[in-house]
């Protein structure tokens, strides 16, 4: 089987965070010698981990390589930003800003480097967890930017799961991004209802149906219950999604079989099918 190009351990250095950010990227096997563009899905990991966990735990390079081998998918490029701990969002403090990072030099300066079909159509954003919300929150924040949206796990909330988190698990959780010791209703701040899916769907439901959107969570799931309701107001609102709830809980082997569904659905929106 031809296999891709997998590069790790690249930088870009970030005047906005103060600090060169990492990033792992995969080329299609021809890459170095064809003159083509290709369509590009940006992949966001979850908390504790990095960039190389799509290649070391999710082994997503193999997964793309079998289904271009079989025709299944469009060839496209995989860009895994490291996001550290970040949600990526912007703290309510700005004492970390990953979403301005993102958006005004990390991906401007990815497809200015690589040939990547620079257009909305040929844009994906997918994330696991941590990076669930954060691919989430870009696809409803910025449906101009991305054609389509998948989100393994994410971790979301209503305000009702908000209030009742212990401290432990607000601490844990949100904290360093929304505020800390921040206790029942008054964790429900301006700033983090800025960052809330919920909110970002309730508050222009038109403009998002342009934007493609892939939610899967296992049955045994501790984010099962925030996922499944987001699902029924996107119902309510009649944004049109796609729903996958399987057997399993939040592992990389759950998230490793989902990826040919998922990459299979992002690939049908570049080919425009």
């Amino acid at each position: 089987m031809i296999q891709g190009i997998v590069q790790e351990g690249l930088t870009i250095e970030s005047r906005i965070l103060g600090k060169p950010i990492r990033y792992s990227i995969y080329l299609p096997a021809d890459y170095a010698t064809s003159v083509r563009s290709y369509p590009v899905v940006y992949l966001l990991h979850g908390s504790r981990s990095d960039d190389t966990a799509w290649i070391c735990y999710g082994e997503v390079h193999l997964t793309v390589d079998e289904l271009l081998a079989a025709r299944t998918i469009s060839p496209m490029i995989l860009v895994m930003p490291d996001g550290g701990n970040s949600r990526y969002i912007n703290n309510h403090d700005r004492s970390v800003c990953y979403e301005d990072f993102f958006f005004q030099e990390f991906l401007p300066t990815i497809e200015s480097t690589y040939r990547i079909k620079a257009n909305r159509w040929f844009r994906g954003i997918l994330g696991l967890s941590m990076g669930g919300y954060g691919a989430l929150v870009y696809g409803l924040r910025h449906p101009e930017v991305f054609s389509n949206c998948v989100a393994f796990s994410p971790s979301i909330y209503t305000d009702e799961m908000i209030v009742r988190m212990t401290d432990a698990e607000w601490a844990a959780n949100r904290a360093s991004a929304h505020g800390m010791g921040l206790i029942g209703h008054d964790r429900l701040t301006d700033h983090y209802k800025s960052y809330d899916p919920f909110r970002l769907a309730e508050a222009n439901p038109e403009s998002l149906q342009n934007l493609q959107i892939y939610l899967d969570c296992g049955d045994q799931d501790f984010r099962n219950e925030g996922v499944a309701l987001f699902h029924i107001r996107l119902r309510q609102l009649k944004i049109t999604h796609q729903y996958r709830v399987r057997s399993g809980s939040h592992t990389w082997t759950y998230w490793r079989s989902g990826f040919v569904s998922a990459l299979e659905f992002i690939s049908a929106t570049f080919r425009r099918s």
